[in-house]
């Protein structure tokens, strides 16, 4: 019997991967998939078929804009009959709950991040309060919750007092490089570059700053940037400080299909999130993945769900943060060491083939579609 889905998002869902392979997996078990979504006018532009309706708005007053983000979303949701509705963030919780348990839908919440503890609230206990009030009453009233990592479904589990969670790990799909981007001949580096890449939103709390001050001590290293965010200016006034900023090339957002041959050009991956939150903490974040996909190898954080990925799979090294020193030394080994580098880019494409996407649906599509 074909299973109607309606998905939510606060986010253009065709740049978030886990929506986009959640939506084609449904699709491909005869679901009739309809995703809401919304986008910035900064960046975003509308796009609409018969899956995806994507809306643009302004956020130059963030009142205005939840209000108008409101206002559409609940109109959506009200016009669609479905038998499974996805919230796919904090922000669309409530009124997903609210109206499919008018339509007596199933409701299933994707707690992507541990939204009451982001690195952004540390410092803000009002707001964080009231995220954990709204967050507690609605998280009781859906049928699925659904985690990126273990440590996140025990922490809501033991937190909210809640036992149905369900892990779905950020990670790819299936596929390997097929036209690798050159980055020495794109960006016309001397070729003894040794290329670090980071990939994902520009925020705090992601080892940016750590790295960018480290390449003084790493002359021919180069950091090349794939993505965007609100602290990208932060970011290129302080590689400026540093005297490295013709050595930190930020080359903006990449479109999901042509992401894996841009991450394979690169000589070492960087997922070093630091500990300024219990959210972070618990990180297992899908560039981590991403790497794996791409063969490239991993320089991460010692934070445990990484860590224990990076160790177990034997893809890459994990560093303490607080010894800044490490971080330089621990790159430089790598630097003169190109067969350990050969050896962890091998083991990336063997761990590939178990951490993708079609392995981790197999292991939970008969709970979310309520099929053995």
């Amino acid at each position: 019997m074909q299973k109607n889905v309606c998905i939510a998002f606060l986010g253009n869902a065709l740049h978030d991967s886990r929506i986009v392979n959640l939506t084609n997996s449904l699709k491909d078990d005869n679901c009739s998939v309809k995703v809401i979504a919304f986008d910035w006018f900064i960046s975003g532009k509308p796009y609409h078929n018969e899956t995806y309706e994507i809306y643009v708005l302004k956020k130059k007053n963030s009142l205005i804009f939840y209000l108008k983000y409101a206002i559409i979303l609940v109109r959506h949701l009200f016009r669609t009959n479905a038998d499974i509705y996805f919230a796919e963030d904090f922000y669309t919780l409530p009124f997903v709950t609210v109206i499919a348990k008018l339509k007596k839908g199933k409701i299933y919440y994707n707690s992507r991040e541990l939204y009451a503890f982001i690195g952004g609230l540390r410092n803000r206990p009002f707001i964080q309060s009231i995220v954990k009030i709204i967050e507690r009453f609605f998280i009781t009233k859906v049928d699925l919750v659904l985690t990126t990592g273990e440590m996140d479904s025990h922490f809501l589990e033991n937190f909210y007092g809640i036992k149905n969670t369900l892990v779905i790990r950020n990670i790819p799909l299936l596929r390997f490089p097929e036209a690798t981007i050159d980055f020495r001949k794109k960006y016309n580096l001397p070729p003894n570059s040794f290329i670090l890449l980071y990939q994902g939103v520009l925020l705090e709390g992601r080892g940016i700053p750590l790295v960018i001050k480290a390449l003084n001590n790493l002359p021919e290293t180069v950091l090349i940037i794939l993505g965007d965010g609100e602290h990208k200016k932060n970011f290129q006034k302080l590689a400026d400080k540093y005297d490295v900023g013709n050595r930190v090339i930020f080359a903006g957002t990449i479109k999901q299909n042509e992401l894996v041959n841009y991450t394979a050009g690169a000589d070492l991956g960087l997922t070093l999130i630091e500990n300024i939150s219990v959210s972070y903490y618990h990180a297992l974040p899908n560039k981590l993945f991403e790497y794996i996909m791409a063969g490239l190898p991993v320089l991460s954080s010692d934070l445990p769900q990484m860590k224990r990925i990076v160790e177990k799979y034997c893809v890459g090294e994990a560093v303490n943060l607080k010894d800044e020193v490490n971080i330089v030394k621990t790159i430089q080994r790598l630097v003169l060491n190109p067969d350990q580098l050969k050896k962890y880019k091998e083991n990336c494409f063997i761990a590939a083939k178990e951490l993708n996407w079609q392995e981790e649906y197999k292991k939970v599509r008969g709970q979310l579609l309520g099929i053995e």
